[in-house]
């Protein structure tokens, strides 16, 4: 299940044009907290891209919570978010 939501990250953020994505499932790490109740997961995303050149971190971590936001809090309760200009 989890990897199925790694690919439907990975399909939205290719409007990003990354040059590097990484997503990490850290479900495993949060088991037992309340987020991760009835399977909500954990990702870590690592994104450069174009993109976010002149852009102010807060703002880069906009695009992307903005393309994943009828995904969030269900079924992903948190991300992780190392966004970088190339």
């Amino acid at each position: 299940m989890n990897a199925e939501r790694a690919d439907l990250i990975r399909e939205r953020l290719t409007v990003l044009d990354p040059q590097r994505l990484e997503i990490i499932d850290e479900s495993h790490l949060h088991a037992g907290h309340a987020g991760s109740r009835n399977g909500a997961s954990h990702f870590r995303i690592i994104i450069a891209s174009t993109r976010f050149q002149g852009l102010a971190p807060v703002a880069r971590h906009r695009l992307v919570y903005d393309l994943l936001q009828d995904q969030i809090p269900f079924p992903i309760h948190a991300l992780a978010i190392l966004a970088s200009a190339v």
